[in-house]
């Protein structure tokens, strides 16, 4: 069968052989026993459900023992023999262009190169999923492909529960996540209801089809880390950033710092995920002793080199013997996936890689006071550095929140906000009141085609439309247009495309419905293919996350939702191609809600309308809920926004003299 053959079958009516268990493939670690005898059996029956009745004999002692070896049923059987990466839309077969690009993002995000655990369909985060099991990857992209303008594909959780009339300017397709009614929504919770085949962790733009590689985090990263330094006044040249993780998004870090200009040594416990980010260029080499690990610092440090080293061990070892051999450390973070403590986020020490896994599937309850103990350890070794001047950032994975409740030393008594973390989120310090509250968040990109050199027109195109925007742009934004500009001109050079050819930059309002509308008109004139436009749901106004994209809310609504709930309401009708809306992403589940988008530019006036219509109101509805919390930033914005759109009208706060309040 060709590959549209394949994909018009959808589920096989035949079923295809089992396949072997490939050892050489980055697999998610087995989850924990969660289910009773009775739930197993439900979970069976849900699973079930796909095949037709004459299959489920031969079935169900095949996924009676994938829950029992891995604690999910993820269907390998039906996994495609075809190679899974982001082709040329052409290659898609379907009814309508946007569904085919829905398809063409799909694929990406389980691209081998792409994804963390692709055969478990989990692209990043060690948990975040595109599908629960392989047969809604199959029955999704069957509905695709029979797709038409007058249809709207409803997605629960990964699972396509099917075809609605709709209309063109509706979206193609609704996705949502892990939605759980609040007071079913503790960690033994999710994981039961993802056992049982009901909901599952879409991260942020796992689930939602939006995922570019560790290039999205990579640019994020490296905007940090020059704005961390501008924050401690010193050059990155000669300067030590320390962090942890390099799978998924993590694994961005390195390159970043070395895009940066610093010295950055990352620690990680896989192997695997370690070497496979050094043969992709993302870290320049790999030291497994920390005795070897302290002079090649100090040689780089002393020689200003810009250099990233991964440290294959414990991130405490490196924090501990730093300290012990006097070495300062610049900037600190750390990115393991925190948001998942307890099924191969983070990883304790004392035990190899293997070890733990063990002691996770077969002795979780020991596992977790190992993992919190390594927590304590960790923030009491980070203190001692930033006694020191070492200025560390929570990289909104959970770390402070997490080594919290370990009962670690990071928290400080604040005199209007009670009881707050000992160090400030990035986003908190850094990203939100540079970036966020002046609309600036990520924007970005694909090219439908697959070819590079339309990426290479689209990177010319944006870097021409924002060089002309600075020459008129207010001082206030300045700096984050010249990062961008900087950005983009060395996008080529920096080989970030992974998977398909996309880019990301940061841009307001203004700039992105600007570039859009420049890529609308060059596929109008036939000079590149259709682009597919995205976000990450790190952004202005598409997370509600109070540990991290809404830290630097401070009028007591920092664990409210309405805004990413507004934002993907209002993304829906004014010409999203497809939207989402998650529980959980980045902090993990229960901790944020969050939304994203994407949207087919096709070189119409139908596209030029939507694009101007919905990534206007995609930023300005963060801005403005960020200016009635009196950010500073954000007031500056929205007025600028008033004056450009004289149908816009944003309630502005007034402004209290604190003296009066001293009673």
């Amino acid at each position: 069968m060709t590959f549209q053959e394949q994909i018009l079958q959808g589920i096989p009516a035949v079923l295809p052989q089992p396949k072997p268990y490939e050892p050489q493939i980055n697999h998610a670690p087995k989850r924990k026993e969660i289910l009773t005898e009775d739930e197993k059996k439900l979970a069976l029956k849900n699973a079930l459900r796909y095949f037709e009745p004459h299959h489920h004999a031969t079935l169900i002692p095949e996924f009676k023992a994938e829950l029992e070896t891995y604690g999910r049923i993820y269907m390998y059987r039906l996994r495609p023999d075809y190679r899974m990466y982001a082709r040329p839309i052409s290659d898609y077969p379907g009814k309508c262009e946007q569904a085919k690009a829905i398809m063409l993002m799909i694929q990406n995000n389980l691209d081998y190169a792409v994804a963390q655990h692709p055969h478990e369909l989990i692209t990043y985060g060690g948990n975040g999923a595109v599908f629960q099991n392989w047969a809604q990857y199959l029955l999704t992209m069957k509905y695709l492909a029979e797709m038409t303008k007058e249809q709207t594909l409803v997605m629960y959780s990964g699972h396509p529960m099917g075809l609605f009339p709709s209309h063109p300017d509706a979206p193609r397709v609704v996705v949502t996540n892990g939605m759980v009614i609040p007071n079913y929504s503790k960690p033994d919770d999710w994981e039961k209801m993802n056992a049982l085949g009901v909901s599952q962790y879409g991260q942020m733009t796992a689930g939602s089809y939006m995922y570019i590689g560790p290039q999205g985090i990579v640019h994020g990263t490296t905007i940090t880390v020059l704005n961390g330094f501008r924050k401690i006044k010193k050059s990155p040249k000669g300067g030590l950033f320390v962090t942890s993780g390099l799978g998924g998004m993590s694994g961005a870090q390195p390159k970043a710092g070395n895009i940066a200009g610093c010295v950055t040594v990352c620690a990680e416990v896989n192997p695997k995920i370690t070497h496979i980010r050094h043969s992709q260029g993302w870290i320049n080499e790999i030291i497994e002793n920390i005795d070897e690990l302290v002079p090649r610092v100090k040689k780089a440090l002393a020689a200003q080199e810009v250099v990233s080293i991964a440290y294959l061990g414990n991130i405490v070892d490196v924090w501990e013997r730093f300290d012990q051999e006097n070495l300062h450390i610049d900037l600190g973070s750390d990115q393991t996936s925190l948001h998942n403590p307890w099924a191969g986020g983070y990883y304790p020490i004392g035990y190899t890689f293997e070890q733990s896994n063990d002691l996770m599937a077969n002795n979780p309850e020991q596992f977790k006071e190992e993992v919190q103990k390594t927590l304590r350890r960790h923030a009491a070794a980070i203190n001692k550095h930033t006694v020191k001047g070492t200025y560390f950032f929570d990289y909104g994975n959970a770390f402070l929140l997490e080594s919290s409740r370990a009962g670690a030393d990071v928290m400080n008594d604040h005199p209007t906000l009670g009881r707050e973390f000992k160090y400030p989120s990035y986003v908190q310090d850094i990203m939100g009141p540079m970036c966020f509250d002046y609309g600036f968040g990520p924007f970005r990109w694909v090219c439908a085609s697959g070819d590079p050199e339309d990426l290479a027109k689209t990177d010319k195109i944006a870097c021409d439309v924002l060089e002309e925007m600075m020459k008129t742009a207010p001082e206030e934004i300045q700096q984050q247009m010249a990062d961008n500009i900087q950005w983009i001109k060395g996008a080529q050079e920096n080989k970030l495309v992974v998977g398909s050819q996309a880019r990301i930059l940061y841009a307001d309002a203004e700039g992105r419905i600007k570039i859009a509308e420049a890529f609308n008109q060059a596929i109008a004139r036939g000079e590149i293919g259709y682009v597919i436009l995205g976000r990450d749901h790190h952004d202005v106004s598409g997370t509600d996350s109070p540990y991290r994209e809404t830290s630097n809310i401070y009028d007591g609504s920092r664990f409210t939702a309405d805004m990413a709930i507004h934002n993907v309401i209002g993304d829906s009708f004014r010409g999203a191609t497809w939207v989402s809306i998650h529980n959980g992403g980045g902090v993990g589940w229960g901790e944020v809600i969050n939304g994203g988008f994407g949207m087919v530019l096709d070189g119409s006036k139908a596209a030029s309308r939507r694009l101007e219509s919905m990534l206007f109101w995609d930023v300005n509805n963060g801005i403005s809920r960020r200016s009635w919390a009196r950010n500073e930033g954000a007031v500056f914005a929205i007025k600028r926004a008033m004056e450009t759109q004289p149908l816009l009208k944003v309630t502005i706060p007034n402004v209290v003299d604190d003296g009066l309040l001293d009673f």
